[in-house]
Protein backbone atom coordinates (compact mmCIF):
# COMPACT_ATOMS: atom_id res chain seq x y z
CA UNK A 1 0.00 0.00 0.00
CA UNK A 2 1.96 3.17 -1.33
CA UNK A 3 2.12 6.33 1.42
CA UNK A 4 1.85 9.67 -0.71
CA UNK A 5 2.65 12.61 0.43
CA UNK A 6 -0.21 15.03 0.14
CA UNK A 7 -0.03 18.06 1.67
CA UNK A 8 1.99 20.52 4.32
CA UNK A 9 -0.11 22.71 7.09
CA UNK A 10 1.32 25.85 7.92
CA UNK A 11 0.30 27.31 10.91
CA UNK A 12 -0.48 31.43 10.62
CA UNK A 13 -1.52 33.90 13.38
CA UNK A 14 -2.50 36.24 10.31
CA UNK A 15 -3.79 34.59 7.28
CA UNK A 16 -4.48 36.85 5.14
CA UNK A 17 -0.41 38.53 5.55
CA UNK A 18 0.61 35.23 4.81
CA UNK A 19 -2.12 33.72 2.17
CA UNK A 20 -0.38 37.90 0.88
CA UNK A 21 2.77 36.18 0.95
CA UNK A 22 2.82 32.86 -0.07
CA UNK A 23 0.98 34.50 -3.54
CA UNK A 24 2.58 37.23 -4.18
CA UNK A 25 6.26 37.13 -2.67
CA UNK A 26 6.68 33.60 -3.67
CA UNK A 27 4.14 33.14 -6.61
CA UNK A 28 2.41 30.11 -5.93
CA UNK A 29 -0.61 30.16 -7.83
CA UNK A 30 -3.45 29.79 -4.62
CA UNK A 31 -6.47 27.66 -5.29
CA UNK A 32 -8.63 29.33 -2.39
CA UNK A 33 -8.57 31.32 0.04
CA UNK A 34 -10.56 31.49 3.27
CA UNK A 35 -10.74 32.95 7.26
CA UNK A 36 -9.37 29.41 8.30
CA UNK A 37 -7.76 27.57 5.88
CA UNK A 38 -6.43 28.39 2.46
CA UNK A 39 -4.49 26.14 0.14
CA UNK A 40 -1.94 26.55 -2.67
CA UNK A 41 -1.57 25.05 -6.43
CA UNK A 42 1.97 23.27 -5.87
CA UNK A 43 1.84 19.65 -7.96
CA UNK A 44 1.27 16.72 -6.36
CA UNK A 45 1.59 17.80 -2.51
CA UNK A 46 -0.89 21.03 -1.57
CA UNK A 47 0.69 24.11 0.78
CA UNK A 48 -2.01 24.44 2.86
CA UNK A 49 -2.26 27.19 5.45
CA UNK A 50 -4.24 27.01 8.68
CA UNK A 51 -5.28 29.46 11.61
CA UNK A 52 -2.49 29.01 14.63
CA UNK A 53 -4.26 27.34 17.69
CA UNK A 54 -3.02 26.98 21.22
CA UNK A 55 -1.97 23.01 19.96
CA UNK A 56 -0.32 24.24 16.40
CA UNK A 57 1.07 27.18 17.08
CA UNK A 58 1.97 30.42 14.44
CA UNK A 59 4.75 29.08 12.82
CA UNK A 60 4.98 25.21 13.36
CA UNK A 61 4.06 22.57 10.02
CA UNK A 62 2.42 19.38 10.10
CA UNK A 63 2.88 16.75 7.20
CA UNK A 64 -0.21 15.29 5.83
CA UNK A 65 -0.37 11.35 4.11
CA UNK A 66 -2.32 10.09 1.99
CA UNK A 67 -3.22 6.02 1.88
CA UNK A 68 -5.56 4.22 -0.49
CA UNK A 69 -7.12 2.65 3.04
CA UNK A 70 -7.07 4.14 5.84
CA UNK A 71 -8.50 1.69 7.95
CA UNK A 72 -5.77 -0.88 7.00
CA UNK A 73 -3.43 1.39 7.43
CA UNK A 74 -4.07 2.56 11.07
CA UNK A 75 -4.44 -1.65 11.62
CA UNK A 76 -0.81 -2.18 10.20
CA UNK A 77 0.86 0.67 11.61
CA UNK A 78 -0.48 -0.09 15.20
CA UNK A 79 0.16 -3.47 15.33
CA UNK A 80 3.98 -2.58 14.28
CA UNK A 81 3.90 0.00 17.60
CA UNK A 82 3.04 3.55 15.85
CA UNK A 83 1.24 5.51 18.10
CA UNK A 84 -2.21 7.29 17.35
CA UNK A 85 -3.50 9.41 18.99
CA UNK A 86 -6.69 10.21 17.35
CA UNK A 87 -8.21 6.97 15.64
CA UNK A 88 -9.80 7.24 11.78
CA UNK A 89 -12.68 9.44 12.28
CA UNK A 90 -15.02 10.80 9.30
CA UNK A 91 -14.49 14.61 8.80
CA UNK A 92 -15.07 16.93 5.92
CA UNK A 93 -15.85 13.64 3.60
CA UNK A 94 -12.80 11.80 4.41
CA UNK A 95 -11.26 9.45 6.80
CA UNK A 96 -8.71 11.08 9.13
CA UNK A 97 -6.10 10.14 11.78
CA UNK A 98 -3.16 10.98 13.42
CA UNK A 99 0.14 9.44 14.69
CA UNK A 100 2.89 10.32 16.09
CA UNK A 101 6.19 10.42 14.85
CA UNK A 102 9.72 9.25 16.03
CA UNK A 103 9.86 12.86 17.65
CA UNK A 104 6.41 13.12 18.72
CA UNK A 105 5.24 15.58 16.02
CA UNK A 106 1.45 14.75 14.54
CA UNK A 107 1.33 13.59 11.19
CA UNK A 108 -2.20 13.67 9.65
CA UNK A 109 -2.97 10.71 7.62
CA UNK A 110 -6.06 10.43 5.22
CA UNK A 111 -7.38 8.29 3.36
Amino acid sequence: MPTRLSYVIKYVADMDKAVAFYRDSLDLPLKFASPGWSEFLTGETTLALHIASDRNPAGSTEVGLSVDDLAAFHAEKTAAGVVFPEPPRREHGVSLASLLDSEGARVGVSG
